[in-house]
């Protein structure tokens, strides 16, 4: 699954544009930061998941816990619901970030390991930067494409390199998966400069909520269902943390920094996840996943101070 090329800050906020919602620019990037970082137990999560339930019922169920916790909030403060112009934008979040993206990484990682999938997020800044011109027009400076394009390049031969390279329908998944979730980033941002950032997000769970109950009810009648310590706490962290929590101040983040820059904190999130993945699945840290840590970062320092 994270809007301008350039951070708008605080005072011309609460000057120029008193009907945005969203912190300064530092707080912003804090924010960001833990959405990655929220972001970045995903896959490891719902590897645990898939130890209990299916692929379309963890999906599902996901979804339903997560409209209900955002439903529940957007009821007990009592928020009206958006204006009809900001549906459209709400239902690409919805099918982007809460529909497409899920489904498409879990049917991934029913093949594939934590670490081969980490390549869609190593992707997504790039792509969610790409998004974010072409939906709206943000022009960022030479150096910002470099170290983007430079980051994206370092953690993609990373992790296809850990691989194997070889294209299969899990790549095809992952592919899919990463525009959809481009889309869904790039209109949130945008919606999220608007409204505050966990009504984006809290709306386009409960819009996706009449879907998901009956495909929760059909999947879980086809697909066997073996709880587990890890399945529940699988189904709960994406569900909570991922689905509704983290993107909350994901949205939030990247309102206030632009969504180029916010994405290109996902540069971590690959290598998050291994860390991850080497404590919750026991798979191994190398020397070269340490190297390419290292690329990330700088590559994230240069687009944090580049000029949009």
């Amino acid at each position: 699954m994270r809007a301008e090329s350039s951070a708008i800050a605080p005072t011309r906020i609460a000057v120029s544009t008193p009907e945005l919602h969203g912190p300064g620019r530092a707080s912003g990037t804090l924010m960001a930061a833990l959405g990655v970082t929220a972001f970045s137990l995903t896959f490891p999560a719902t590897a645990w998941g898939l130890e209990g339930f299916g692929p379309w019922s963890l999906v599902a169920v996901r979804s339903v816990l997560a409209a209900l916790i955002a439903g529940s909030c957007l009821l007990a403060l009592r928020i009206r619901p958006p204006k009809r112009r900001h549906w459209a934008g709400l239902a690409v979040v919805a099918a982007g970030v809460v529909l497409g993206f899920p489904m498409l990484t879990t049917l991934a990682l029913q093949t594939s390991t934590t670490a081969h999938a980490a390549v869609v997020v190593g992707l997504l800044p790039l792509t969610t930067a790409l998004f974010s011109a072409l939906r709206m027009g943000t022009r960022p400076s030479r150096t910002f494409w470099f170290a983007a394009l430079a980051g994206a390049a370092v953690v993609v031969v990373f992790t296809v390199r850990q691989s194997g390279g070889a294209l299969s329908t899990a790549d095809l998944y992952l592919f899919a998966a990463l525009l959809v979730c481009a889309a869904g980033y790039t209109e949130g941002g945008r919606l999220a400069r608007i409204m505050p950032g966990w009504q984006v997000i809290g709306w386009a769970l409960v819009l996706c909520l009449p879907l998901a109950l009956p495909a929760a009810a059909l999947a879980l009648s086809y697909e066997p269902v073996r709880l587990t310590a890890h399945s529940v706490a699988g189904v709960l962290w994406v569900a909570a943390g991922s689905q509704f929590l983290g993107l909350v101040v994901w949205y939030r983040g990247m309102a206030a920094i632009g969504i180029p820059k916010a994405s290109q904190l996902q540069l971590a999130q690959p290598l998050l996840t291994l860390v991850w993945s080497v404590l919750l699945l026991g798979e191994h840290l190398t020397v070269a996943a340490l190297l390419t840590a290292a690329a990330v970062l700088v590559c994230i320092a240069v687009t944090q101070r580049a000029r949009g």
